[in-house]
């Protein structure tokens, strides 16, 4: 018994030193951190909700949002290419490539044809007021 409540409590420890360890090095940044999710914010107002979405390094031409009903869906392409020389010898280079993307579900449905967008400093902020009259409904069971 004794011995079982020492692994289980360790177990934990050991997972967090050892989480993608075998996955990348460390100290290499391979962009997995930034292809892998996009961090937001969401506030409810009375009429609308607001997002504001982290998406550092991505042009806004490579960012698409879809909108149906209270679903809303948020995308972009990352593209990343770093050099390093010394002189005319390349000593590192790192490029990577991906697609991220993060949906959410708003409990009310959006009116798309009134919601704006703007990306600025690396952070999406999108305005996406409630559509008028759409309402839970609630089933009888019978």
């Amino acid at each position: 018994m004794r011995d079982l409540i020492r692994r289980t409590s360790l177990e934990p420890l050991l997972d967090d030193m050892f989480k993608g360890f075998f996955v990348r090095p460390f100290g290499f940044d391979t962009g997995a951190d930034l292809v892998g999710g996009i961090k937001l914010d969401v506030k409810e107002g009375d009429k609308e909700y607001t997002i504001h979405a982290e998406i550092p390094g991505v042009k806004k031409e490579d960012i698409s949002v879809q909108i149906d009903g209270g679903r809303v869906q948020i995308s972009a392409e990352v593209k990343k290419e770093s050099e390093t020389k010394e002189g005319e010898r390349v000593l590192r280079s790192e490029r990577y490539y991906g697609q991220m993307s993060r949906s959410f579900q708003l409990a009310q449905d959006v009116d798309e044809a009134a919601a704006t967008a703007r990306y600025t400093d690396g952070v999406l902020e999108l305005t996406l007021p409630k559509k008028e009259g759409s309402s839970t409904r609630r089933l009888t069971i019978e």
